[in-house]
Protein backbone atom coordinates (compact mmCIF):
# COMPACT_ATOMS: atom_id res chain seq x y z
CA UNK A 1 0.00 0.00 0.00
CA UNK A 2 1.24 3.51 -0.68
CA UNK A 3 2.35 5.60 2.27
CA UNK A 4 -0.06 8.07 3.86
CA UNK A 5 0.27 11.53 2.31
CA UNK A 6 -0.74 14.86 3.89
CA UNK A 7 -4.30 15.95 3.23
CA UNK A 8 -4.90 18.90 0.92
CA UNK A 9 -7.29 21.65 2.01
CA UNK A 10 -8.67 22.20 -1.50
CA UNK A 11 -9.79 18.62 -1.95
CA UNK A 12 -13.15 18.07 -0.33
CA UNK A 13 -12.81 14.35 -0.44
CA UNK A 14 -9.11 14.22 0.43
CA UNK A 15 -9.37 11.80 3.34
CA UNK A 16 -11.47 9.45 1.27
CA UNK A 17 -8.93 9.66 -1.53
CA UNK A 18 -6.17 8.73 0.88
CA UNK A 19 -8.19 6.01 2.58
CA UNK A 20 -9.62 4.51 -0.58
CA UNK A 21 -6.68 4.98 -2.97
CA UNK A 22 -5.16 1.67 -2.04
CA UNK A 23 -8.34 -0.06 -0.96
CA UNK A 24 -9.41 -1.55 -4.28
CA UNK A 25 -12.61 0.50 -4.17
CA UNK A 26 -14.91 -0.26 -7.10
CA UNK A 27 -17.32 2.52 -7.93
CA UNK A 28 -19.29 0.89 -10.73
CA UNK A 29 -22.59 -0.69 -9.67
CA UNK A 30 -21.59 -3.95 -11.35
CA UNK A 31 -21.22 -7.14 -9.34
CA UNK A 32 -17.88 -8.96 -9.73
CA UNK A 33 -17.91 -12.41 -11.35
CA UNK A 34 -16.72 -13.95 -8.06
CA UNK A 35 -16.11 -12.52 -4.57
CA UNK A 36 -12.59 -11.19 -4.07
CA UNK A 37 -10.84 -10.50 -0.77
CA UNK A 38 -11.70 -7.10 0.72
CA UNK A 39 -13.88 -6.06 -2.22
CA UNK A 40 -16.24 -3.15 -1.65
CA UNK A 41 -18.95 -2.17 -4.12
CA UNK A 42 -20.72 1.16 -4.03
CA UNK A 43 -23.83 2.48 -5.69
CA UNK A 44 -21.55 4.65 -7.84
CA UNK A 45 -22.97 8.05 -6.85
CA UNK A 46 -20.97 9.25 -3.88
CA UNK A 47 -22.06 12.87 -3.69
CA UNK A 48 -25.19 14.97 -3.47
CA UNK A 49 -25.38 18.62 -4.44
CA UNK A 50 -27.85 21.16 -3.10
CA UNK A 51 -27.43 24.81 -3.98
CA UNK A 52 -23.86 25.87 -3.25
CA UNK A 53 -23.11 22.79 -1.10
CA UNK A 54 -21.86 19.36 -2.14
CA UNK A 55 -21.91 16.44 0.31
CA UNK A 56 -19.37 13.68 -0.42
CA UNK A 57 -19.68 10.26 1.23
CA UNK A 58 -18.22 6.80 1.04
CA UNK A 59 -17.87 3.69 3.16
CA UNK A 60 -15.45 0.80 3.34
CA UNK A 61 -14.53 -2.12 5.62
CA UNK A 62 -12.25 -0.74 8.30
CA UNK A 63 -9.80 -3.60 7.65
CA UNK A 64 -8.81 -1.83 4.44
CA UNK A 65 -7.09 0.86 6.48
CA UNK A 66 -3.50 0.42 7.50
CA UNK A 67 -3.00 0.09 11.26
CA UNK A 68 -1.18 3.44 11.25
CA UNK A 69 -4.04 5.34 9.60
CA UNK A 70 -6.62 3.64 11.82
CA UNK A 71 -4.66 4.60 14.93
CA UNK A 72 -4.15 8.18 13.73
CA UNK A 73 -7.91 8.71 13.32
CA UNK A 74 -9.10 6.51 16.21
CA UNK A 75 -10.81 3.95 13.97
CA UNK A 76 -11.38 0.35 15.02
CA UNK A 77 -9.98 -2.11 12.45
CA UNK A 78 -12.24 -5.14 12.44
CA UNK A 79 -13.85 -7.51 9.93
CA UNK A 80 -17.23 -6.51 11.36
CA UNK A 81 -16.75 -2.72 11.15
CA UNK A 82 -17.38 -0.34 8.27
CA UNK A 83 -16.09 3.21 8.14
CA UNK A 84 -18.38 5.98 6.86
CA UNK A 85 -16.67 9.18 5.69
CA UNK A 86 -18.65 12.36 4.97
CA UNK A 87 -17.38 15.79 3.92
CA UNK A 88 -19.20 18.97 2.93
CA UNK A 89 -17.88 21.50 0.45
CA UNK A 90 -19.16 24.96 -0.41
CA UNK A 91 -18.53 26.48 -3.82
CA UNK A 92 -19.50 26.26 -7.46
CA UNK A 93 -16.52 24.16 -8.61
CA UNK A 94 -14.45 21.46 -6.96
CA UNK A 95 -11.22 23.37 -7.59
CA UNK A 96 -12.42 26.43 -5.65
CA UNK A 97 -14.75 24.81 -3.11
CA UNK A 98 -13.92 25.06 0.59
CA UNK A 99 -14.62 22.61 3.38
CA UNK A 100 -17.40 23.65 5.77
CA UNK A 101 -18.63 22.33 9.08
CA UNK A 102 -22.01 20.65 9.31
CA UNK A 103 -24.37 18.84 11.63
CA UNK A 104 -24.74 15.28 10.35
CA UNK A 105 -27.24 12.62 11.33
CA UNK A 106 -26.34 9.20 9.91
CA UNK A 107 -28.18 5.89 10.04
CA UNK A 108 -27.07 2.54 8.63
CA UNK A 109 -29.77 0.03 7.70
CA UNK A 110 -28.96 -3.62 6.94
CA UNK A 111 -30.87 -6.01 4.66
CA UNK A 112 -33.03 -7.19 7.57
CA UNK A 113 -34.16 -3.62 8.21
CA UNK A 114 -32.17 -3.21 11.42
CA UNK A 115 -31.17 0.43 11.97
CA UNK A 116 -27.95 1.72 13.55
CA UNK A 117 -27.61 5.36 14.50
CA UNK A 118 -24.02 6.35 13.82
CA UNK A 119 -22.04 8.80 15.91
CA UNK A 120 -19.89 10.79 13.50
CA UNK A 121 -16.91 12.68 14.82
CA UNK A 122 -15.32 15.68 13.17
CA UNK A 123 -11.74 15.44 11.98
CA UNK A 124 -9.80 18.51 10.83
CA UNK A 125 -6.54 18.22 8.99
CA UNK A 126 -4.80 21.04 7.10
CA UNK A 127 -7.97 22.89 6.16
CA UNK A 128 -10.01 19.77 5.38
CA UNK A 129 -13.01 18.76 7.50
CA UNK A 130 -14.30 15.17 7.63
CA UNK A 131 -16.92 13.34 9.61
CA UNK A 132 -16.11 9.71 10.40
CA UNK A 133 -18.39 7.07 11.85
CA UNK A 134 -18.36 3.31 12.23
CA UNK A 135 -21.12 0.81 11.55
CA UNK A 136 -21.40 -2.87 12.40
CA UNK A 137 -21.32 -5.19 9.39
CA UNK A 138 -21.64 -8.92 8.88
CA UNK A 139 -20.03 -11.06 6.21
CA UNK A 140 -21.41 -10.06 2.80
CA UNK A 141 -23.57 -7.34 4.30
CA UNK A 142 -25.51 -4.71 2.38
CA UNK A 143 -26.05 -1.40 4.14
CA UNK A 144 -28.05 1.65 3.18
CA UNK A 145 -26.77 4.86 4.73
CA UNK A 146 -29.29 7.63 5.28
CA UNK A 147 -27.76 11.05 5.89
CA UNK A 148 -29.25 14.35 6.95
CA UNK A 149 -26.53 16.94 6.51
CA UNK A 150 -27.05 20.53 7.64
CA UNK A 151 -24.09 22.68 6.54
CA UNK A 152 -23.37 25.79 8.59
CA UNK A 153 -25.34 28.51 6.84
CA UNK A 154 -27.36 26.06 4.76
CA UNK A 155 -30.56 24.03 4.70
CA UNK A 156 -30.67 20.30 5.47
CA UNK A 157 -29.55 18.00 2.65
CA UNK A 158 -30.85 14.42 2.54
CA UNK A 159 -28.74 11.67 0.98
CA UNK A 160 -29.22 7.92 0.70
CA UNK A 161 -26.28 5.70 -0.20
CA UNK A 162 -26.16 1.91 -0.68
CA UNK A 163 -22.99 -0.11 -0.10
CA UNK A 164 -22.27 -3.85 -0.30
CA UNK A 165 -19.46 -5.17 1.89
CA UNK A 166 -17.50 -8.28 1.02
CA UNK A 167 -15.05 -8.99 3.86
CA UNK A 168 -11.81 -10.82 3.16
CA UNK A 169 -12.25 -14.48 2.26
CA UNK A 170 -10.59 -16.72 4.84
CA UNK A 171 -8.39 -19.62 3.75
CA UNK A 172 -9.65 -23.05 4.80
Amino acid sequence: MPAFRPLLPTAGFALAAVLFASAGQATAPVAPPAPKPSLTLSSGLNSTQSGEFTVHYNAMPSTQLTPEIAMRYGITRSANRALLNVSVMKGPRAATAVAVTARIEATAINGAGQRQSLNLREVRDRGAIYYLGEARIEERDDLVFELVVTPDGGAPINARYAQAFWPAVRAR
